[in-house]
């Protein structure tokens, strides 16, 4: 592996401005699944608990 060293300083600035760009998309992809299963859990609790009324 006889890299040029400029190419890999390259490739080392390249990783590096990805890293400081921090996780965005992941923290995009978390918020929307949490959002999706908020919303199936009040759809679950508003078609299926509260129509059966109060249990005694």
């Amino acid at each position: 592996m006889n890299e040029d060293p400029k190419e890999a300083s390259a490739e080392d600035a390249k990783v590096d401005e990805i890293v400081r760009r921090g996780p965005s998309g992941a923290l995009a992809l978390a918020g929307i699944s949490t959002a999706i299963v908020i919303g199936l859990w009040f759809v679950f609790y508003f078609a299926v608990f509260l129509p059966r009324g109060v249990i005694q």
